[in-house]
């Protein structure tokens, strides 16, 4: 039997997980990152110290699975997309890493979106410009901090980084670097005349050469086998962006199934043969497999609102889950508390825009509709409604470019919340089904690294071997009505906010 390893970076956990040929998870190791906040509108992380991280989760994710590591056939990656992760011609950090949660740029890209060159870029990138894609963030540096390019040899993104340290040698793979406006999608390549129109020619030479996802791209050094117990030598595929990655290992490889990822972000997608170019779609990346487009509608809103909340609002309950031993009660508390709650029950609304809307990255989370009946119970309620409802608008504008689909798969923190699931359900009025595996993000790394070793044929062989659906829940006709008032209550909200938020949050 042969192993893969998937390495998984997200915007607040480092994730190793080891996987037979059958795509069955035998151990995972997870870690958090510190996300550093020296201003508001910053979210950076100490790169050294995330590298020391992804060594440590590998090692425990080999050692605690018993496996003999020579028998791993190759190790691969998935990451975030957008932020930036800088190297130097030494070899390290030239800047700390930036997650794709930051939106100091906000105001680069307010003034491309002015001045018209976001309409210039649409026409070969096919992709709305957001602060945190390494191009927004290139340019504030450029006009903020211009030693900190001056010094650096590589652009990556966070898994390219990663694997720069485990092999190194540089590259970069289309799915991150295509979703990141750095691809003109009409060549399939990097091109200097794009970079241009950001003002960002002089940083053209500092980006890595492309690979293809499942393309071996390096092998384990000896020094990065010390510290991480792969053999050295072992095959190093390039990896993906964690949005494909996800998708594929909740087996996206037709252009008929669905998939969200409920996160940190709203990730919202389909692929297909050509990429969609009417503006109905925000963003459009080459898929990992080679041959199709990813359509993405996302935004930071997702379930990484609710575990702004637990931190920032449930201190009485963490410290009772610590005093009586039981890590994962306050998941088990929450969804006691949304489901207590029947949806007509609380007009109650959250914005999920602690991280910047879909429409404007200066955006704030806000509870909206407070009365003095109200506990934490209904702000649960209203934090689970409105990551859903930032989901729908996405899927929606989706659904402007496709037919509805037979079901929709959902991944990511709210899956396993049963409640959570059946709310996605009952608002879209289309059965949601959940991936049985855990970690989808180091699973897709990990398909993509079997591709590599030749223990798949492709990434069809891959899906059919090792994804399955662990249960798929139905809409109940009798709360759609409730939920579309209840979305359309949403909107109104939102909408009425959005030339408000500049002078809340100057």
């Amino acid at each position: 039997m042969r192993y893969l390893i998937g390495i998984d970076n997200g915007g607040t956990f480092s994730k190793a997980a080891v996987f037979d040929e059958e795509g069955r998870q035998l151990f995972a190791s997870s870690a958090p990152t510190v996300i550093l906040t020296p201003q508001s509108g910053y979210a950076q992380r100490d790169m050294e110290q995330l590298w020391e991280i992804n060594a440590r989760v590998t090692r425990e994710a080999i050692t605690g699975s018993g496996i003999d590591p020579h028998d791993i056939a190759a190790v691969s990656f998935s990451g975030h997309g957008k932020g930036l992760y800088l190297t130097g011609y030494d070899g390290k950090p030239s800047y700390p890493g930036i997650l794709s949660t930051d939106t100091r740029a906000w105001r680069q890209v307010k003034r491309w979106y002015e001045n018209g060159t976001n309409r210039r870029v649409y026409e070969s990138t096919f992709q709305e410009i957001l602060p945190s894609q390494p191009v927004s963030l290139l340019a504030w540096l450029l006009e903020n901090e211009p030693e900190v390019l001056e010094r650096t040899q590589y652009i990556f993104s966070v898994k390219d980084y990663i694997r720069f340290r485990m092999t190194g040698e540089a590259g970069a793979d289309y799915t991150d670097s295509s979703g990141s406006n750095l691809i003109d999608l009409r060549i399939g390549q990097y091109d200097r005349n794009l970079m241009e129109l950001f003002g960002l020619g002089s940083c053209f030479s500092k980006l890595p050469p492309l690979r293809q996802s499942a393309q071996i791209c390096g092998h384990v050094t000896k020094e990065a086998s010390r510290k991480t117990l792969l053999p050295e030598g072992t095959p190093v595929a390039a990896g993906m962006f964690d949005v494909d990655a996800c998708g594929i290992a909740s087996g996206l490889c037709d252009e008929e199934t669905m998939c969200m990822i409920a996160g940190t972000w709203s990730i919202n997608e389909y692929i297909r043969k050509t990429p969609v170019t009417d503006g109905s779609a925000a963003l459009n990346s080459m898929f990992c497999i080679p041959g199709y487009y990813l359509a993405e509608e996302s935004s930071p809103t997702s379930a990484g609102n609710l575990e702004w909340f637990i931190r920032s609002v449930l201190e009485s309950e963490q410290k009772a889950e610590r005093a009586a031993g039981s890590p994962g009660r306050l998941y088990e508390l929450t969804n006691t508390w949304a489901a207590s709650i029947e949806p007509h029950e609380s007009s109650l609304i959250f914005l999920p825009y602690l991280n910047g809307s879909p429409e404007d990255a200066q955006a704030r989370g806000t509870f909206v509709g407070l009365c003095a009946g109200h506990g934490k119970p209904h702000m649960v309620r209203a934090i689970y409604e409105g990551v859903v409802f930032s989901h729908a608008a996405h899927i929606k504008k989706l659904l402007k470019t496709r037919k509805a689909p037979p079901s929709i798969r959902l991944a990511g923190g709210a899956a396993k919340s049963e409640v959570w699931v059946q709310m996605f359900a009952d608002t879209l009025q289309i059965p949601v089904e959940v991936v049985a595996n855990g970690e989808l993000g180091a699973q897709g790394a990990a398909m993509a690294a079997g591709i590599a070793a030749g223990l798949y044929r492709d990434y069809q062989e891959a899906v059919h071997r090792t994804v399955k659906i662990k249960n798929r829940v139905t809409p109940r006709p009798q709360y759609k009505l409730i939920y579309e008032k209840k979305y359309a209550a949403y909107q109104a909200v939102a909408q009425s906010l959005a030339g408000a938020w500049e002078y809340i949050c100057d």
